[in-house]
């Protein structure tokens, strides 16, 4: 990995213990810096959700199975999607169930992408684009930002200003 590349922060969520590990693994080989929780309620703790405690914590995705018990991966995404602190961060659900309903269900809720298990290398591949776009994204809202109160900016408007 290059210097200058971005390590970016993954939250795996998965109840079952091997698929939890495989996933991390996966991500690790990857190069992402990874968080792996056992549940979406450990998941929202982590985030400061289940408080409205905001922690200062820097996650560039999340990745999450559907079935869990207590809350599943939609009841998750729809945590994240409400979230004004973290409804940008892309999120994937997992299942080992292919049932189009609930595919569907996801990605109309906000999910990025639905991988069926077991994951492969070739589908944490394509999490790369999801976080290269969400980083683009944030570069050009700052670049915004820095133009709109950029003091050079402000000084050039007011010196064009007509004084009578």
């Amino acid at each position: 990995m290059a210097a200058s590349e971005t390590k970016f922060h993954v939250l795996a969520v998965d109840d079952t213990l091997i698929d939890r590990k495989l996933i991390e693994k996966l991500l690790k080989t990857s190069s992402y810096q990874v968080t792996a929780v056992d549940s979406g309620t450990k998941a929202l703790e982590f985030l400061g959700l289940n408080n409205n405690d905001h922690q200062d914590v820097e996650v560039n995705l999340i990745i999450t199975d559907y079935c869990m018990p207590g809350m599943t991966g939609y009841d998750l995404l729809r945590k994240i999607k409400e979230s004004s602190s973290f409804k940008d961060i892309p999120v994937v659900i997992m299942s080992s169930d292919n049932i189009p309903s609930r595919i569907n269900r996801c990605l109309e809720g906000g999910a990025e992408e639905f991988f069926l298990k077991p994951v492969q290398l070739s589908d944490v591949n394509k999490l790369r684009p999801h976080l290269m776009k969400r980083t683009q994204t944030n570069v050009n809202k700052r670049k915004a930002m820095d133009e709109i109160v950029s003091p050079d900016r402000t000084r050039a408007r007011y010196n064009e200003l007509e004084v009578n």
